[in-house]
């Protein structure tokens, strides 16, 4: 385990223990107290550290002692500090600056603000100054990784700079909104990419002779098998970021070169679970009210993976929740903790599929049951069956678009008869990026963009098309969060004679109904009001011979 001089991810993340934030708040508050006895100063409002002082700390130690340098006092340093009673970490920065020191306390969230501010690449600058620190030859190199022991793994692992890269990289990636976290080993390199807003970015890379303790590390956070690096494992890691907890789950497999690792920050502060603030247009939402209200029956969310179908569900979930109505989920794995409703991970290694545990599911006397995922024939048929017999039954599906998804389920051997009984929505999603709110303009629509709309896609537009200049905000991107783009299809009665009868996908097209939206159109129409731009709804969403309005 870490010394005790040595902060573990909860404790740098989060500035304090791992108790409730209630805890965290009453903590702070007596902390303060003290100070005022003391004659310590306390920052109630953000402050900002005087140009260049900040940088007389390394960022590591910085990190590492929890303080800022906010300015000179003549010969003094005056430091913002989370706990302004540690006297040994001002001991310190007093030893490695030759300054006095004055010490001020500092409210956790603008603390974290300040050190944002001032290494918020600290990860990358370390990175940088470990770069140099191996003696091994790059002929070595690979012999060296190979041979490494366990116990070696584990001792490298626990060392404090080894150990604050690791939390200075899940810090900046929760910082930075990053959704995934990929760690990706090469011949001559280990590559660190932050998905952040659907796209991967790549980072400073860490020194490939750290590869062995770096993995190393986030196994033992993640409680693997640290000795065994020849099978894909999954783990989790709980912390604590300004007072919320955030769970990461890992997933490492092996590649050529050693494990792949991909951590998903799971921020529950992040998740909308408002329809409206997803992007779903006020249309929209009124059919999707209508569908969840139904008694009984199926609603599927379809896309590809990334697409948040889960996340429009749990909304849809929250929505309709009501103390008066029993709500169950199977899901692999449960994604975030919802109020109210039963909640049951999938355990295959102990028997419990979305199969089973749908049978077992029913006989919990459900109203409402959301399933992560029809996989299999076996899952589409419990689901399909246990709509016929009177529960509204939520799920997910992975095929393109929303028609599609009936030939799915058929595929599945479900009769086409019963999938017209019990089927009352279909809801096709993809995810785009929204454009920074900060730094929006509009521009003349260029021609190689226009040439790929269709006509009256491009009379939307009127010769004009909306941009993100890039700002600090978005990290001088343009984009900021993301919006989805949906297509909503209710079942209406001649469509679901066409299902009934096996009509082919032609036929089901045909049977449409009138008001029905194509996903691509959908972006479209954000893309005019500027919520997003035109290559990001292209580049999302599929082409159509057709526009459906």
């Amino acid at each position: 385990m870490a010394s005790e001089s040595t902060p573990s991810a909860e404790h740098l993340i989060n500035g304090s223990n791992e108790n409730a934030e209630g805890d965290s708040a009453a903590n702070s508050s007596q902390l303060r107290a003290r100070c005022d006895l003391l004659g310590i100063p306390w920052h109630d409002r953000p402050a900002k550290s005087e140009e260049g002082v900040a940088e007389m700390i390394d960022p590591e130690v910085a990190v590492r002692l929890r303080i800022v340098p906010l300015r000179l006092d003549g010969e003094h340093l005056v430091l913002a500090m989370i706990d302004p009673l540690d006297t040994e970490a001002a001991d310190e920065v007093a030893t490695l600056t030759g300054n006095p020191v004055l010490r001020e306390g500092m409210e956790q969230k603008h603390f974290s603000e300040l050190m944002r501010e001032h290494y918020g690449t600290t990860a990358s600058k370390m990175a940088d100054a470990l770069a140099g620190s191996s003696d091994d030859s790059e002929e070595d190199l690979e012999h060296n990784l190979e041979a490494i022991e366990a116990d070696d793994i584990h001792r490298m692992a626990e060392e404090p700079t080894l150990i604050n890269l690791v939390n200075l990289i899940l810090l900046e990636a929760i910082q930075s909104r990053t959704s995934d976290v990929h760690i990706e080993p090469f011949e001559n390199e280990l590559m660190v990419r932050y998905r952040i807003d659907g796209m991967l970015h790549q980072q400073k890379p860490p020194p490939k002779h750290l590869q062995p303790a770096l993995i190393g590390r986030i196994k033992i956070m993640s409680g693997m098998n640290i000795a065994e690096r020849y099978v894909p494992q999954d783990g989790k890691i709980a912390l604590r970021f300004e007072g919320r907890k955030v769970d990461i789950r890992v997933s490492t497999v092996p590649t050529l070169y050693g494990e792949s690792v991909v951590m998903r920050i799971l921020d529950k502060s992040s998740l909308s679970l408002d329809l409206s603030t997803l992007g779903m247009r006020d249309e929209l939402i009124t059919t999707m009210d209508s569908l969840i209200a139904k008694p009984h029956g199926m609603v599927l969310v379809t896309g590809p993976t990334g697409s948040g179908k889960t996340t429009t569900l749990y909304a849809a979930l929250t929505r309709l929740y009501d103390p008066h109505k029993k709500i169950i989920t199977i899901e692999d794995p449960v994604e975030y903790e919802l109020g109210g409703i039963n909640q049951i991970p999938v355990n295959p290694k102990r028997g419990l599929t979305f199969a089973s545990g749908l049978r077992s599911i029913l006989r919990q006397d459900p109203d409402v049951v959301f399933v992560g995922e029809i996989r299999d024939n076996e899952t589409a048929d419990i689901a399909i069956r246990s709509a016929l017999t009177g529960h509204l039954i939520f799920s997910t599906l992975h095929t393109n678009d929303a028609i599609s998804s009936i030939g799915r389920l058929v595929d599945m051997d479900a009769e086409p008869f019963l999938v017209a009984s019990v089927l009352e929505g279909l809801l096709a999603q993809r995810l785009g990026r929204r454009i920074c709110k900060h730094c929006r303009e509009q521009i003349p629509l260029e021609d190689d963009i226009a040439q790929r709309l269709h006509p009256e896609e491009r009379e939307m537009f009127d010769g004009k098309a909306w941009t993100g200049a890039g700002c600090d905000k978005c990290n001088n991107t343009g984009y900021l969060g993301r919006i989805g783009y949906y297509e909503l299809l209710r079942i209406s009665p001649g469509l679901r004679a066409a299902i009934s009868s096996g009509g082919t996908q032609a036929e089901l097209r045909n049977a449409l109904p009138d008001d029905f939206r194509l996903m691509r159109l959908d972006g479209i129409l954000r893309a005019v009001e500027g919520e997003t731009t035109v290559e990001e709804v292209l580049r999302a969403t599929q082409d159509s011979d057709e526009i459906v309005s």
